[in-house]
Order: C-alpha cells, then sequence, then structure tokens
C-alpha cells in the first residue's frame, strides 16, 4: 500500500474525483505542453456525465486557460473507457489545430490518477508490507502494538506533521461551516443547515444534544466541501464530512490530546488505505459505498481507538462501518454534491458512533472479517448498472436534469 499522505489530501471541493483529479490532470499536462497553440479535453463516461455539476470544466480550464490559448472542452457521457468510468483525454494542439501530444488519465477516486506508462514508484510508492486488515490486525496482536503504531513503522515519525496539518485543515473547514448560513450553489437551491443544528443541539440533554452536534459537524464540513471550500478527502470531497464530524466531536467533548487524535488519524488512513488498495473509494466505479461506507469505517475505527478498543474491536467497528452501507448507489442530483451526499454524511457520522459502541460490547470476535467485505464491496459496487454510479441518470438523480 502507499503512504496515507495520498489518502488524506488538502484540496477544494466539490468532488475528488471530478475537480481535484482533472485539476492535476491539467496542471501535468500543462507543464508537458507550455508550447501549445490550444488544448482539446475530452471527459468520458461518469466524469462527462455529472462534470458540469462537479466544476470539471472548470478546474481544467482555469488551469489550461493561462497558456492564453484556446481550450475546448468535448463531453461524452455515453463512451465508458474499460480501464475505469472517469475517463479523460488531453490533447495538445499545433497551429493547424492539430493534436501533437494525447494522453488517457483516469480519475480513480480521493484526486488520484492512473495512466498508462506511470511510474508507480513515484513519490513515496509502496511503504506498507502488510495489505489486508487480517494480516495487520494478527501482527498488532501478536507483537503487541496498535494500529497506528504499525502506521509510523512504515511511515516514519514525520507522518505527525502531516497529520497535524491534516487536523488544522479538519478543524477549520467544521468551524467555518457552523458559522456560514445561506444557500449553496446550484439550481437546487439548498439552504446550509449546520448553523441551525450546532443552533439546536445546543437545547437538548445529553444524549441528543450530542448527537445534534456530530450531525452539525459533519454538515458543516459537507457544505463547505459543496460551495467549493477547502477540505480534507477523507477517503473523498464527497464523503469529507464523516471522519472530521467524528473526531471534532469527540475531541471538543471528550477532551481528548492531539496525540491521541492523531493517532486515531493514522488508524482511519490505515483503514481507508485497504480498501483503496484492495477494491476502490470512486462513487463511478463502486458507488457510494466506497465513498461514505468507506469514510464511515475510518470514523468507526478512529473512535474505536480513542476509547481504547483492541484491535480486534477496531476491525470489528470498521466492518460494521462500511458492512451497512454496502450496496449503497452514487445518485447525485443534478450532478452536484448535495443531495443525497450532505445528509449521507452527518447519518454515517452517527452510525460510526453506534459501530464503535456496539464493538466495544463484544471481545471483537465476528464472522465476517473487512477484508471479505471488502472484496464483496468491490463486487457488489462493479454488478450496480452504471446508470446508479454517479452519472446522475439512475437512483435519486432520475427524472432531474443535469445542469447546463
Amino acid at each position: 500500500m502507499k503512504s496515507i499522505r495520498e489518502l488524506y489530501r488538502i484540496g477544494t471541493g466539490p468532488s475528488s474525483s471530478h475537480t481535484m483529479g482533472p485539476r492535476k490532470a491539467a496542471e501535468m499536462f500543462m507543464a508537458r505542453n507550455k508550447g501549445a497553440k490550444g488544448f482539446e479535453v475530452t471527459l468520458y463516461g461518469s466524469l462527462a456525465a455529472t462534470g458540469k455539476g462537479h466544476m470539471t470544466d472548470v478546474a481544467i480550464t482555469d488551469v489550461l486557460s493561462e497558456a492564453d490559448v484556446p481550450v475546448n472542452i468535448k463531453w461524452e457521457p455515453d463512451i465508458f473507457l474499460p480501464y475505469h468510468p472517469n475517463g479523460m483525454k488531453f490533447a495538445a494542439l499545433n497551429s493547424a489545430g492539430m493534436p501533437e501530444e494525447e494522453w488517457t488519465v483516469y480519475s480513480v477516486g480521493g484526486g488520484a490518477l492512473e495512466y498508462e506508462g506511470m511510474d508507480y514508484s513515484e513519490g513515496r510508492g509502496e511503504i506498507y508490507n502488510m495489505n489486508s486488515m487480517t494480516e495487520i490486525m494478527n501482527y498488532c496482536e501478536r507483537t503487541g502494538h496498535t494500529y497506528w503504531e504499525y502506521v509510523e513503522h512504515c511511515e516514519g515519525k514525520d507522518i505527525y506533521d502531516f497529520l497535524h496539518e491534516i487536523w488544522e485543515a479538519m478543524k477549520a473547514a467544521v468551524e467555518r461551516g457552523i458559522n456560514r448560513d445561506g444557500r449553496l450553489p446550484g439550481p437546487l437551491n439548498l439552504k446550509r443547515k449546520a448553523l441551525n443544528y450546532y443552533v439546536k443541539a445546543g437545547g437538548y440533554r445529553d444524549n441528543l444534544k450530542s448527537r445534534g452536534l456530530v450531525f452539525a459537524y459533519a454538515l458543516a464540513v459537507s457544505e463547505e466541501n459543496a460551495s467549493g471550500g477547502v477540505i480534507v478527502t477523507a477517503p473523498t470531497c464527497g464523503s469529507c464530512g464523516v471522519v472530521p464530524g467524528v473526531l471534532y466531536h469527540l475531541w471538543k467533548s471528550r477532551n481528548f490530546p492531539e496525540e491521541q487524535i492523531l493517532h486515531a488519524l493514522a488508524t482511519a488512513g490505515l483503514v481507508g488505505n485497504v480498501v483503496k488498495h484492495n477494491a476502490s473509494i470512486s462513487g463511478a466505479d463502486v458507488g457510494c459505498q466506497g465513498e461514505v461506507g468507506v469514510a464511515c469505517a475510518m470514523a468507526a475505527a478512529a473512535a474505536s481507538q480513542l476509547f481504547g478498543g483492541s484491535p480486534a474491536q477496531i476491525e470489528y467497528a470498521a466492518e460494521m462501518g462500511l458492512e451497512h452501507h454496502l450496496g449503497m448507489t452514487c445518485d447525485p442530483v443534478c450532478g452536484l454534491v448535495q443531495i443525497p451526499c450532505i445528509e449521507r454524511n452527518a447519518y454515517a457520522s452517527a452510525r460510526a458512533l453506534d459501530a464503535n459502541i456496539y464493538a466495544s460490547f463484544t471481545d471483537g470476535v465476528h464472522r465476517v472479517s473487512f477484508d471479505k467485505l471488502v472484496q464483496v464491496m468491490k463486487e457488489t459496487g462493479h454488478d450496480l448498472p452504471s446508470l446508479y454510479k454517479e452519472t446522475g441518470t439512475g437512483g435519486l438523480a432520475k427524472d432531474y436534469r443535469q445542469m447546463e
């Protein structure tokens, strides 16, 4: 597995696959073709189907237009390239309008890119020698180490400097979001809810107050994402509210020191990394189970870590967090990361806390392993018809017009 630095990315919303990934691809192509007389970019499949709602064209043209040459975006929502549903082809044009270089690249989730001839040793490369939760859990139980200690062993102690930056960005997103009101951008005219939930939560007694606050914090980050604000992929933009929603709530209500929060982030990152390595975190590939479902698993593991869960209990909490999102479709209304995405983040945050509580009542022994569930999630996602995977034409999105 690669570093969790590849999983947690600070960037602007609303979509890691449709905004962050294409922007990065445009920057890479631009760097190689600064003398081009024009650019043409063809978006395929899911990337084209909901690209306008996700501002894919804006992300690409913002970069390529710096060359002060024409940029043409072509949309091909009915053509799905075989490698991944989020395909795009960049072409650098000469003075006659003919392509001098063409490059096909895929935005595979969480802001990551893959393409033919890619050097997979770029960056930190593969740094984990164990790639399954069962293997890592057995190692921890055999040696007495925790999951975060395994992360530290593989990543080095400087990983905490990185996680400190991630935590600061998460906190900032929560705090901006719970202090903003008004309408989110786009044709749905959706009203921000985080501030309202935050205020109302203060009027309830402890149990309902706690649940209301975790809703508010998750909503805050998801609404920041929907408005193009700065967030952290955890593991994606569309699911960015769950992990910070849970951790911010536990940090504020239980006074956990930052060191323990960073350990929890390391554990959560390890869980997300296992899914990313063995299956997918792309909604266009496996549906929302790979985004909100994985975020719930990460947050459940983080909470279990904070409350002293054993390696087996943490693995069980993560398994429950993902299992009960199994089969969830990715069906954004009008191609926006708003309905049902924002509400799903809030609800998954509560589910993560419940998964931790449930696991804490057990010894961690259960029949279906996290690794088995990840494989089933991958198979289920690939069995889902494409219209239920970020095309904006099936499920809840059916009968709504895409953004023009």
